[in-house]
Formats: structure tokens, sequence, C-alpha cells
């Protein structure tokens, strides 16, 4: 099928998308010192995310017959709310099968386009079985997430985008789940300028796309487990495996805590609110997972649908990765002045207490010994260890 996918496509989905998309320009960063990094912030694409492009321009292509029956799609929650957009604009009712552990913000963002929800037990690809089982009883249209030519195509002009605006860029980095995004941008990218490096981003919980490309033949996981959730998928799709294989340079992974790290430093440095899929690219960058050394780079932020209970967990996470936050414990002998004093330390070396638990049982314990927990705010990872070693130091024992 990928032969039905053409440049004269993804200009045509260009023009079709002109007034329906937003067109986020570049925004400079300093992600790394030895190179110069731009981001393409989809973030703030109308419904939060890339996905309204790929699944406005396939609704925008059915037939009047196709239309009437109305059309079904699956989702961890960004194409469905793609879907549910463009069925509203376009007049047709649209039914979304949902992972039931999809973010209850991507549910209730789907709700609010007037598309019916359909909550299935699992991951996105069991949501899929489902939604292929409604479309052959009821005769829906199918609107996949990404492997569909003209999906793919609707994602590709992001690729058209970047060229425009940046005719000299040397790579593009890009998050990969199925495949749609990456296929329709390198496809794009690379058939008008072969040059320009393409690189893929995934999850280490979840490297369907990686490992199948690295085996040269398609992979299906048995389970994934990622905060990243909107590339949570445990098989590539043909038409997009396919195409990576033909216009991708690499794939690599990162792991969850180097996404959270990424995630607060789009907050904290751009005052851009990602979610886990959006920031891949990013974290792929940060960790030095691509070579952009002296290059123009663009790393593509696909995506701004994160929950907001999500996201606090995230953040305290992305704090201790990045040495922000930190906790220590300490056995102390139980009598006056004993917390003072590593409260004094603390305070001396510039360290901020956040919380403090203290215990004064336990089996291993001196009578007449105690145990306190801290929780600190801190500088880096080399912070914290001036301030174990301030308390060392002082006749205080820091366990861990």
């Amino acid at each position: 099928m990928t032969d039905k996918l053409t440049i004269e496509e993804v200009y045509k989905a260009k023009d079709v998308l002109k007034d329906v998309a937003r067109h986020p320009r570049l925004v400079p960063t300093k992600i790394r010192q030895d190179a110069e990094i731009y981001l393409k912030p989809e973030c703030l694409q109308h419904t939060g995310s890339f996905k309204l492009r790929g699944a406005y321009y396939k609704i925008s292509q059915l037939t009047p017959e196709e239309k009437e029956r109305g059309v079904i799609a699956c989702s961890a929650g960004n194409h469905a709310q793609g879907v549910a957009l463009g069925a509203k604009n376009n007049g047709i009712k649209a039914l979304i099968c949902l992972p039931a552990g999809a973010p209850i913000s991507k549910v209730e963002a789907t709700k609010s386009y007037g598309a019916e929800i359909c909550l299935v037990p699992g991951v996105y690809d069991d949501a899929y079985a489902k939604a292929i089982e409604l479309r052959d009883k009821h005769g829906y249209t199918f609107v996949h997430p990404f492997d569909d030519p003209l999906v793919i195509a609707g994602q590709g002009t992001i690729g058209l985008e970047i060229l425009e605006e940046m005719p000299d860029v040397d790579a593009i980095v890009v998050p990969v789940g199925g495949g749609g995004l990456i296929s329709g941008l390198a496809f794009a990218v690379k058939t008008l300028r072969p040059d320009i490096k393409v690189y893929g981003v995934q999850a280490d919980g979840a490297p369907s796309m990686a490992e199948s490309v690295h085996l040269h033949r398609m992979i299906h996981l048995n389970s994934v487990s990622t905060i990243a959730d909107g590339i949570a998928v445990k098989e590539p799709g043909i038409n997009t495996f396919d195409l990576c294989n033909r216009y991708v340079d690499e794939i690599v992974t990162v792991s969850d805590e180097e996404i959270a790290a990424a995630i607060l430093y789009l907050m904290e440095k751009q005052k851009l609110v990602s979610e886990g899929a959006g920031a891949v690219s990013v974290a792929a960058v940060m960790t030095g997972k691509i070579p952009v050394k002296g290059k123009k780079v663009v790393c593509l932020v696909s995506g701004g649908n994160i929950d907001v209970n999500t996201l606090n967990r995230v953040i305290a996470r992305g704090l201790k990765v990045g040495g922000r936050l930190s906790n220590l414990t300490i056995d102390l002998a139980d009598k006056p002045g004993q917390l003072s004093g590593v409260c004094n330390v603390i305070a001396n070396l510039g360290g901020n207490v956040l919380a403090i638990n203290h215990e004064r049982t336990g089996h291993n314990r001196s009578i007449n010994d105690c145990t306190i927990r801290i929780e600190l705010e801190t500088r880096n990872h080399e912070h914290i260890q001036q301030i174990k070693e301030g308390l060392h130091e002082n006749g205080f024992q820091v366990v861990e």
C-alpha cells in the first residue's frame, strides 16, 4: 500500500489542512551547547497533538457513502481527539475505542468534541481489535491511527513545514509509536532532501518499531509499559514498517526516567507542557543518543495531552533524575539536639528540607537509637553528595 503514498498527496494534504491545523513555528532551545537545537511544538496543535493532521485529512477524503455510515477509530487518546474533531467539522458520526487506562483528560477531551466512547480493557492493540469488530458489525469507516496512506500523508505535512522554515536543517528527531508520524515526515523530507537525517525515538518499555527495524521483520511485543502512553504500541503497521525501513536513518530508545527529565526540562526552560510520547525526541538529544554535535537539529514535540495527576508524578521523577529531589535515611542517637544538628548541616550547605519522618521502632535498631528519613530539595547530584559528606564529617551516619 505504500506505493499509494506520493509527495503530491502530502502537498494535497497540506492544502486541505492550511486553514484547519495550526502551523507552530520552530522554537530555539539550549538543550545542548554543542549543537543548534530547535523544537517543533505540535503540543500547541488543535487537540494538543499532531494527530489532528492525519485524521482530518483522511476524513476529508471519504466518499459521501462512507461519511454517511460514520467513522470508527481506536486510540490511546490523541488520535481519538483528531478523529472526533474531524468528524464534528464534517458532520459525521464518530465512535472511538479507547484503552480503559487512557488518561481521563484524553477521554473527556474526546467526548467534548462530540464523539461516542467505547472503553476497552487493555492497551492500544486491544482497543484496535474491538474497533475492527465494531466496524465489521456496523459498517463504519475505520480511520487507522497510523497505518493508512492518507493518514501518513497528513502527518507528512509537518516535514514540509520544517523544510520551508529551515531549509538548512541537518537532522529531525521524531517520536515513534506505530510509526505514522515518522513515516509521513521521513517520506516527505527524504523525497525532497535525501541528505537530511531522520531519527526516531521510542520508549524502552515499548520498542516495537526499533526492534522490528533492527531485526528486519515485524515484531509483536507481548506487553508494553511506559509513561509515554501515546506511543505504547505492541506492533508497528505494515505500511509504517516498510516506510521506516526505507526512509528512517536510525531508531533509538529512552527510559522513563529520561523521558521524565525531558518533560521537566520543557516545562521549566521552554514553558511547554509535553506528554511522555512528545518528549522522547528531546530525551534522546539530552542524553546523547542521537549524533547531533555541530548540527542544526529539530526535535518534534508531538503532543501535550498529559494527565495532570500523571504530570505530578512525572515531575517528581524528573526532579529525582536530575538530582533536584533527594531522600536521605540517617541513623541517630535518640537524644536532644540530634535532629537540629542534621538540619543545621543541611541548611548550611544550601539544602532545603521538604519533609521529615522520625522513626523510633525497628528490630535492628538499638533501643537508644532512631532513624530519620528526610526529603530534600537540592541543586544536582554533586550537591547531594556534598550534603552527605557534610553530614558524615559532623558525625551523622547516612544509611542511604
